[in-house]
């Protein structure tokens, strides 16, 4: 089973691989990835000689760096939502299917790993990570939204710190991916490949995986975890800004870039992604996922998606301009709106559950 358009698919002894291959574009999702990896996942659970599913990239600089937003936002540019929400359904629907998967799925998380790509890994059983991982959550930079799951997930990391990936964008090296509780394993990138044939051997997942774990290095963010929860208490965009100004002010560097990026992304994504972090911890990941695709079923109709990857992606280094921008209000009842039921026939669901 394989794909020209970026991965590929195969059972190799006792596991079935899933590798993405679209290394010129980071290994960015397109629609034809998604349903490959669907159709491999539905053909590895029926295959009694697949013991576990393992995902990974073939190589270059990244697992997978989210989504073909360039593609994108030219069929919103076209006014093709259908097109924009055939995409996000399905990987949504995907994001569900790693996250409850009956056989254990492994994530060799080997570089950039960011939005989509966050889908793919962080709802999977096991997660690795070398030293190449670089994890985050940047839609606000581009006027989106933390999506494909993560609305469950980063609320739920013990740390508490999902908040600020969230509503930033900032950035995590190995050290705190597996500090933080975004990975459970460290192992080095010149280990990968053999790490991969030892997967497809059979023997329990977690033994051939502790054969490999290495301590991972020091992590920056843990250490300021406390800070950061305090920072993000309230979850409310105007009391987050108060709390790092005054954390920048008393010389918290940490503190002083989350403040910078808050002050050049978009502001009705931070608003909607603190309130995303609200409610999600006391969602279960279906609800979480619904609620995802209610935001983007909106968010793909507006301003700031389209003008955010415009200024980022299409006239690269412009500085976007945000409706409303930085110092104007936030309307909390348009932010609300984001939130708020689909009518029935438009609502994600899942095949093999009842709505």
């Amino acid at each position: 089973m394989s794909d020209a358009a970026g991965a590929s698919a195969e059972r190799r002894g006792a596991a079935g691989l899933i590798i993405l291959d679209r290394p010129q574009a980071l290994n960015a999702l397109t629609l034809p990835m998604v349903r490959l990896m669907a159709r491999a996942l539905d053909a590895f659970e029926r295959d009694s000689r697949v013991e576990r599913v393992v995902i990974a990239s073939a190589g270059g600089r990244a697992f997978c760096a989210g989504g073909d937003i360039r593609l994108l936002y030219e069929q919103g540019k076209a006014g093709d939502h259908a097109a924009q929400l055939a995409f996000w359904r399905e990987e949504y629907q995907l994001n569900r299917r790693i996250k409850r998967y009956a056989k254990p799925i492994v994530a060799l998380i080997d570089g950039i790993v960011m939005g989509g790509g966050v889908g793919l890994s962080l709802h999977a059983a096991h997660r690795v990570a070398t030293e190449r991982c670089l994890f985050a959550m940047p839609e606000v930079g581009i006027g989106f939204f933390p999506d494909v799951g993560t609305s469950y997930a980063l609320p739920r990391l013990a740390s508490g710190v999902g908040a600020l990936f969230a509503a930033t964008g900032l950035r995590a090296r190995a050290g705190d991916v597996v500090a933080l509780g975004l990975t459970q394993t460290f192992a080095p990138s010149a280990a990968m490949s053999t790490l991969t044939t030892a997967l497809t051997e059979t023997g329990p997942t977690e033994a051939i995986l502790a054969r490999f774990a290495t301590p991972p290095p020091p992590g920056e963010l843990i250490g300021e975890a406390a800070k950061i929860r305090g920072w993000f208490a309230s979850l409310d965009r105007r009391a987050v800004l108060d709390a790092l100004a005054a954390a920048s002010a008393g010389g918290s560097p940490l503190a002083g870039e989350a403040l910078a990026a808050m002050q050049r992304t978009s502001p009705t994504s931070q608003s909607i992604a603190l309130r995303q972090m609200a409610l999600g911890g006391g969602l279960t990941f279906e609800d979480a996922m619904r609620l995802d695709f209610r935001i983007v079923s909106r968010i793909c109709r507006g301003h700031d998606f389209y003008e955010g990857v415009r200024a980022t992606l299409i006239d690269k280094g412009d500085a976007p301009l945000w409706r409303p921008g930085f110092e104007e209000p936030i309307d909390e009842r348009a932010i609300e709106a984001y939130f708020a039921p689909l009518p029935e026939s438009e609502e994600l669901s899942f095949p093999e559950i009842v709505a």
